[in-house]
């Protein structure tokens, strides 16, 4: 049976090759995916009609981070990456080039999970000692935007500490506490999907997004309940926070730290993660 590391003391990359399609949350198109080793450190990105034209993926590639995370690679962009970079980090997995047919990365099921089940087949074998899987803290950080804010501090371990503050009753307030490693990721933070509002749908549609978004592949909150329960986890919104945060955070390396984040979004992760990469 496999078993994921229950630390990140070592790096590790896929034993095989993954191949995956699906939907764009936004574009409402079929993209494909294929990931693969990779005998560089890192993640890397090239797109099926150009395959030798490759990019490294580096914060300074992150452009729009609304509603998702986006990065632009030459003349194009590629959205919603969060989910599959966290998986990835999560697992401690580095060494991977991913070859994308299509702008956006599938959804799947909102959670990082079916592309676990996907490394899990394939199986992970140890990479060279990584240099930059993570990033050391010397100094506590605090940043705010608007009413939100995240602060690191630093530590042996990571540690994330997660709260969130809705007003819709099915969700209120949460609050979650984790010691990451491959194992606590794959187990408490990669079921969690991504979640949204029926009465904020209207509006993202007129923005052109959320084209692809449906009750297969998004948990959708109508205020006092869930319109497709049940869920995975009774506070499953916070945890997908998390998972979100570590996919934004993957690009510059897990900090080393007990990272405390309230109210926490995608562009909220964007300047801890220029402010860690300075």
């Amino acid at each position: 049976m496999f078993s994921w590391p229950t630390n990140y003391d070592s790096c590790y990359t896929l034993a095989g090759v993954i191949s995956r399609e699906g939907i764009g949350l936004h574009s409402g198109e079929l993209t494909r995916v294929k990931i693969s080793p990779y005998e560089k450190e890192g993640y890397y990105v090239s797109f099926k009609d150009q395959p030798n034209e490759i990019f490294e993926l580096t914060q300074d590639l992150i452009g729009s981070t609304m509603l998702c995370t986006a990065v632009k690679l030459g003349r194009r962009n590629l959205y919603t990456i969060e989910h599959l970079l966290s998986s990835l980090a999560g697992c401690g997995l580095s060494y991977i080039h991913i070859e994308v047919d299509g702008k956006e990365i599938p959804l799947l099921d909102g959670s990082a999970i079916q592309w676990i089940k996907d490394f899990e087949e394939v199986g992970i074998k140890k990479a060279h000692k990584p240099d930059n899987f993570f990033r050391e803290i010397n100094k506590p950080i605090i940043l705010n935007k608007e009413d939100s804010t995240i602060a690191v501090t630093p530590s042996l371990k990571t540690t994330i500490i997660s709260t969130i503050c809705f007003p819709y009753k099915a969700i209120g307030n949460q609050t979650f506490v984790i010691d990451l490693n491959p194992k606590s990721f794959v187990e408490m933070i990669a079921p969690a999907r991504t979640f949204g509002f029926k009465d904020q749908f209207q509006e993202l549609s007129e923005l052109g997004l959320i084209k692809g978004g449906s009750l297969e592949n998004a948990l959708v909150c109508d205020g006092d309940g869930w319109v497709n329960p049940p869920l995975r986890f009774d506070n499953e919104p916070i945890r997908h926070k998390i998972l979100d945060l570590i996919g934004d955070l993957a690009l510059v390396g897990l900090p080393k730290a007990q990272i405390l984040v309230y109210k926490g979004s995608h562009s909220l992760n964007a300047l801890l993660a220029s402010s860690l990469k300075n």
